[in-house]
Order: structure tokens, then C-alpha cells, then sequence
């Protein structure tokens, strides 16, 4: 019975060498039931090693994935598409991964270990309890509207503000502020 699961498993492996999801499951539960040893491997990173080419390191890689997308698939259906964009969300806890990934989506960050690994430092503080700086993480959308907002301004400085008046351009500046600052309240608050 349990030769016939580890013939499975290995085919699911096999099949899915690229859906780092199924292969960290399956490598899971090959090394929590022991299941090598029915091919006579002494240890899961020999069997990882010799019977996948994976090495230790990878192997526990994986598994731990699998375990952030158990986490992560209840937010929604934009999930990490490698093993390497799930890496730096594995030693967060389960509720700091979920409130990260969130935090992730709503930049409209295009999807990327690089990116995720930039938000989740700007996230973390330092020893006294500074929030590191975040002013790299922009969307495309939102530099798009910024920048034309800038043209805008360069625009009404060039025809020395009659088609729109610097008090007005102030003002909207801080509503925009005023927005933000509101926003940033009401997240900290809850």
C-alpha cells in the first residue's frame, strides 16, 4: 500500500518538475512518512539527492513553499508562481505572510521575487522600531498618475498659473495629502 503511494507520489513529481507546489506536497509527504526508505534510501536527502537531483537545501525549500501557499490560497487567486517568490515569505508567520501578500496586491507591483522581497523589507523595521523606508515601492499605475500630475504643474508654472491658479494646485496637493495621511490612520488603527 504504501510502495503503491510513493510510486504515485514520485509520478506526481515527475509530471509536475515545474509546479514547485505539487513537488513540495509530495516531497512532504514522502519525507514525513518515511516513504524513501521503500526504495531502500537511508535518508529523504539522499533519496532527494540521488532519485530527484535535488539537493537538501532545495528539497526543504520546496516543502516550505508548499506550506505558504496552503497559507496564502485562501486571499485570493494571484498566488506566487515559483518556489523563489514564495522564499522570503517562509520564515514570516502564517497571519505576517497573509497580511504581507495583501499589503503586496494592493501595490499593483508586478509579480516578481525581487519586488516581493523589496516590500517585505520596507515592512520590516529596524531595532528602534523605525518603519524602513519605503518610498521605492510605487506601482506603475499610481508613478503614471504622478507623473502627469507633474506635467500639469511644469504646465501651469509655464503660463505663469492662468490656467490654473498655484492656490488651486495647493490645495489639491492637500487633499491628495490629507488622503494619504487619513488612509495611513485608518490602517494603523486597525
Amino acid at each position: 500500500m504504501q510502495k503503491e503511494r510513493l510510486t504515485t507520489l514520485e509520478k506526481e513529481i515527475d509530471k509536475n518538475r515545474r509546479s514547485f507546489y505539487v513537488i513540495g506536497k509530495a516531497l512532504k509527504e514522502i519525507r514525513d512518512d518515511r516513504l524513501y526508505r521503500f526504495l531502500l534510501f537511508k535518508t529523504f536527502e539522499a533519496y532527494t539527492r540521488v532519485r530527484w537531483e535535488i539537493g537538501k537545501s532545495q528539497a526543504y525549500r520546496l516543502i516550505e513553499a508548499c506550506h505558504v501557499i496552503d497559507n496564502l490560497s485562501p486571499i485570493g487567486d494571484i498566488l506566487p508562481e515559483n518556489e523563489f517568490q514564495v522564499r522570503s515569505l517562509a520564515p514570516l508567520s502564517a497571519a505576517v505572510q497573509r497580511k504581507i501578500r495583501r499589503g503586496f496586491l494592493m501595490t499593483d507591483m508586478e509579480l516578481s521575487a525581487l519586488n516581493i522581497r523589496k516590500y517585505i523589507a520596507s515592512c520590516i523595521t529596524d531595532n528602534h522600531g523605525t518603519q524602513a523606508d519605503r518610498t521605492g515601492i510605487i506601482s506603475n499605475t499610481y508613478k503614471e498618475a504622478t507623473m502627469a500630475m507633474l506635467e500639469q504643474i511644469r504646465q501651469a508654472q509655464s503660463n505663469g498659473w492662468q490656467s490654473t491658479s498655484r492656490e488651486a494646485g495647493l490645495f489639491w496637493n492637500r487633499v491628495m495629502k490629507e488622503k494619504i495621511m487619513f488612509d495611513t490612520l485608518n490602517m494603523e488603527s486597525k
